[in-house]
């Protein structure tokens, strides 16, 4: 059986990539030991994937009241609502990791509402599927029933932008029919 495509779109050679696209590759490589095909799919447009990059960093990399692990359970409950293989398979492995908890992202993946995870956990997530599925419908007392859990003005932001930036995720890798790694479905477990 031949392996199929990591995208619908082409996928430039890494040697042919700006320098400081392929450097930001590499170094990836190097830490992972593979290349996540996210970075080689959104390379074939430099401009966008540096664009990507910065604002991923920004929300995903930052201090704050959300831990690296509820940042990444935001990103796998509103990627699974939104059918996104490779998110789901990438950040559920990322979450494996950071919540050192091999169980929690196929649960948080499946039904965040059922997964062992804390009451303030599962209110973020409620919020955060709010803003990726009906933005339009957040009023004030959505905010003010996350903030109930003991989340910041500022966290709230952090929810809303990360749910709402993996939506424009989720929706490229589905329209590039971008394919996880195989590197992904062993990590954390």
């Amino acid at each position: 059986m031949t392996t199929p495509p990591i995208s619908r779109f082409p996928v430039p050679k890494l040697a042919d990539l700006p320098d400081d696209v392929r450097i930001r590759i590499e170094a990836v490589q190097e830490k992972s030991g593979f290349i996540p095909n996210v970075f080689l799919v959104l390379a074939h447009r430099p401009d966008e994937f540096r664009a990507f990059m910065a604002y991923h960093d920004a929300l995903m990399d930052k201090p704050g009241g959300l831990t690296k692990a509820e940042r990444e359970m935001i990103v796998v409950a509103t990627s699974a609502a939104n059918q996104c293989q490779y998110c789901v398979m990438a950040h559920g492995a990322i979450l494996r990791i950071r919540a050192k908890n091999p169980l929690v992202a196929d649960q948080v993946a499946v039904n965040f509402r059922k997964a062992d995870i804390s009451p303030r956990q599962r209110a973020m997530l409620e919020f955060s599927m709010k803003v990726a599925l009906r933005s339009a419908e957040v009023d004030d007392a959505d905010i003010a029933a996350v903030k109930s859990h003991g989340f910041t003005q500022e966290d709230v932001w952090d929810m809303a932008a990360i749910a709402a930036f993996f939506a424009m995720s989720n929706r490229m890798a589905n329209v590039t029919g971008m394919r996880p790694n195989d590197e992904f479905y062993k990590l954390g477990r």
